[in-house]
């Protein structure tokens, strides 16, 4: 098994905070509202950074933004916005921390319109005819952007949403196992798919 376990994906490098999320949460299908807004939210966040940069400061946003719970993050006022422009434990940047209060409040606006976030994200689901016959590292290296991406990208920009890009919506996209882009050879491949055929869409 641990030999198995060797054959992962390589962006994790040796880092054992990485190769655990890599291992127990990067791609498994998810269907919880306050998850999936957390990672939008977080993947808005990294732009321009590194996502272990995020990844070790997810504790202190999650103490910030009220657990990613979007009801109360949407009540946010400019005293919170001082509040976390003062707080060292997440990336202190204006336009990012205003953006995610921005979200909240048009995350409740998906909820009622769609009766939960999962509902509207996974829409955006690629048809398989549209994903690699086989992922390599190469490959993957080239996904940055896909045309489901753009489409998500477009249409939450068009619903209000800000820090949302391409980029950012598929790596959002990633990471709640819209897709599974665990390469052939790692051994979660197999694991997550079996997940995704069993997961129940919204």
């Amino acid at each position: 098994m641990n030999e198995t376990k060797n054959n992962r994906c390589p962006w994790p490098g040796d880092d054992p905070f990485y190769i655990s999320y890599h291992d127990k949460e990067w791609g498994w299908p998810v269907i919880d509202d306050q998850r999936l807004f957390e990672k939008i939210c977080l993947e808005g966040f990294q732009s321009g950074l590194s996502w272990i940069t995020i990844l070790r400061k997810r504790e202190g946003f999650r103490s910030a933004f009220a657990g990613f719970d979007f009801e109360q993050v949407a009540k946010f006022g400019e005293r919170d916005v001082d509040r976390l422009l003062q707080d060292t434990g997440i990336v202190r940047h204006r336009g990012k921390i205003n953006a995610t209060i921005n979200n909240a409040r048009r995350a409740l606006e998906l909820r009622d319109e769609f009766s939960s976030l999962a509902a509207y994200f996974w829409e955006f689901e690629p048809k398989p005819q549209n994903r690699p016959q086989e992922l390599s590292w190469e490959t993957l290296k080239t996904m940055g952007t896909t045309e489901e991406s753009m489409a998500l990208s477009k249409d939450l920009k068009k619903r209000g949403w800000k820090f949302v890009g391409p980029t950012t919506c598929y790596a959002f996209m990633q990471a709640m196992g819209l897709v599974n882009d665990h390469i052939e050879d790692c051994f979660c491949r197999a694991e997550i798919e079996t997940a995704r055929n069993d997961f129940i869409r919204p």
